[in-house]
């Protein structure tokens, strides 16, 4: 007869979890020193509502708290469609991160959840782990210098879910390490902003995935709407999330190779994706093509559009200008902002005009200085 451990274990694989593991939920006071020690960047983490420092002494929340079921969810074996790909991460093509219950891998957690109490285990709610580092010590993860968790079988293209329960279970042998190649730096030089300053180390404010979805009113102190202009130039087609240091990773490149199953869902929406319908969107596009792949973090339409007409500035193709110019006069100061900067980069003669033709009418001291900037740049 299996023990609760074994059935805990074998259930979650039966749902289509590629690991799981099991650890006390002890305090995290590792993760507690770093993520203080860096408060000067993270500080915006630390400041959110989830309460992360708090969170990491499960106990401190609720002291029932004596184990944690680590799940991981692999999806690394979608061949995930270029267009999509080129703008949104593989995660939230996935459809796996955080998601809704009435979504397939929401469904899944709370099957899981509903074994566990069925099972007589209470589950803590509202406690934020370190999911990462409670992998590592549930013995399903190893580290990456990207920062990423590594799974067997998916490589850094999982994500993870910490379950806390009030029960004692058998514990797994802790893979705390990062058993990368000796000297390979090829995610640290790879990374389009340099966000990866060292070996483990992230500078969150220079990340793109960060820029896409944190830059928003009231996401997070310290933090505003504005993409620095350095880091805009070095986003390219991005929109929602980035996979360049996972992509070039080695330890990526056995799971890279075997995404070979096609998404139909996925293949669907990549005929309906387009920047410029994007950048233009209405509700019913936002619900049909980018909600249900990019519901994670941007709870605004004006932020994808912004993201969108970033896009369309990096990519140089004169084809976008009208849908820019369309931007360009929308009633949402922030979209024509970054719409006018798109129409600037871009540049040539009829960028000009329109520009010129913009400056005619615009109120809003902040477009009205993009205007500005962007002719000077044209006129170089």
């Amino acid at each position: 007869m299996m023990t609760l451990t074994e059935r805990i274990k074998a259930k979650a694989l039966d749902m289509g979890y590629t690991q799981v593991g099991i650890c006390r939920a002890d305090d995290f006071e590792e993760y507690i020193e770093t993520l203080s020690s860096r408060e000067d960047t993270y500080d915006f983490y630390i400041a959110d509502k989830r309460n992360p420092l708090v969170g990491a002494r499960p106990t401190s929340v609720d002291a029932r708290a004596k184990s944690v079921v680590v799940v991981a969810y692999g999806f690394s074996h979608v061949d995930y469609p270029k267009k999509l790909a080129q703008s949104v991460a593989r995660a939230y093509m996935a459809r796996a991160y955080n998601p809704p219950t009435d979504r397939i891998n929401g469904a899944r957690l709370q099957m899981l959840k509903d074994f566990l109490e069925e099972n007589g285990c209470h589950v803590c709610p509202n406690i934020t782990l370190p999911d990462r580092m409670a992998a590592a010590r549930a013995g399903i993860a190893t580290y990456g210098k990207n920062n990423f968790a590594y799974v067997e079988g998916a490589g850094s293209f999982n994500i993870i879910t910490s379950i806390i329960v009030d029960a004692e279970l058998d514990y797994d042998e802790p893979t705390m390490e990062r058993p990368c190649l000796e000297g390979c730096t090829l995610c640290i030089d790879s990374c389009p902003t340099q966000a990866i300053v060292a070996p483990g180390v992230l500078d969150p404010r220079k990340c793109i995935s960060f820029n896409c979805w944190y830059t928003q009113e009231g996401r997070a102190v310290n933090v505003t709407t504005h993409i620095p202009k350095d880091i805009r130039e070095k986003m390219g087609p991005r929109i929602h999330g980035c996979d360049v240091c996972q992509e070039v990773c080695p330890r990526n490149q056995k799971v890279l190779a075997q995404s070979t199953l096609k998404d139909t869902y996925l293949e669907l929406l990549a005929t309906k994706f387009d920047l410029a319908k994007v950048l233009n969107m209405d509700e019913g596009y936002y619900e049909e093509v980018i909600k249900p792949i990019m519901y994670n973090y941007i709870q605004h339409i004006r932020y994808f559009r912004r993201n969108a007409a970033i896009a369309i500035g990096n990519s140089g193709d004169a084809g976008y200008l009208d849908a820019l110019m369309t931007a360009a006069t929308d009633e949402d100061e922030l979209v024509r902002e970054y719409a006018v900067w798109a129409i600037g980069k871009i540049g040539g003669e009829k960028a000009k005009t329109m520009l010129h033709r913009l400056a005619e009418t615009e109120k809003n001291e902040a477009v009205k200085e993009e205007i500005n900037e962007a002719l000077s740049k044209i006129d170089q």
